[in-house]
């Protein structure tokens, strides 16, 4: 079912987190988050939205990383029903895509339930005081259109959020797969 996410609400507080990649290595919220903010992207191996833009988002990843945003996926599906999103195949998929962030798993789906996630991919920003100030998708490319001339809106957003702590007056909410609940 195709579904947006919800509009930016500025300031909303990042609740914390505890989870483990399918590895085994726990991260917290602010272990992950950076000295200019943080990017949660909730994602899942089978979603076709994600399969689209996953490589344009590990690479976005990285070049937020190297302005002090910290960035973590968090995959929140319910994985007995959706196998293609089991953790052992989380490995795989954040490697084939070069995923460098931490890609943890929500077993009991509490933190995508307490960021109110609703779709894959729903992105999450947040300034240095972990203050939201973008909740939109990550470039102006449609699914099946040419990426070389896409506007990287995420990367933008997250850019001027490191530069000055605020994010875009105008967001365009993401759009994709809805969150499989138990």
């Amino acid at each position: 079912m195709l579904l947006e996410s919800k509009i930016c609400d500025f300031d909303w507080r990042a609740p914390d987190f505890n989870l483990a990649t399918a590895d085994g290595v726990h991260h917290s919220r602010d272990s992950v988050m950076g000295d200019k903010g943080l990017l949660v992207a909730f994602i899942c191996n089978h979603c076709p939205y994600v399969i689209a833009l996953i490589d344009r988002l590990a690479s976005d990843m990285q070049a937020l990383e190297k302005i002090g945003i910290g960035c973590v996926a968090i995959m929140s599906n319910d994985y007995r029903d959706y196998p293609a999103d089991a953790p052992d195949r989380m490995v795989a998929f954040a490697k084939t895509h070069g995923l460098k962030a931490p890609y943890l798993v929500d077993e009991d789906q509490s933190v995508g339930r307490a960021y109110g996630a609703v779709c894959t991919p729903d992105f999450f920003g947040f300034n240095a005081e972990g203050g939201l100030q973008y909740r939109g998708r990550l470039d102006d490319i449609g699914m099946r259109d040419d990426p070389a001339s896409r506007t990287p809106e995420l990367l933008n957003a997250m850019t001027q959020v490191a530069e000055t702590g605020r994010g875009p007056d105008m967001q365009t909410a993401s759009m994709g797969c809805s969150i499989k609940w138990r």
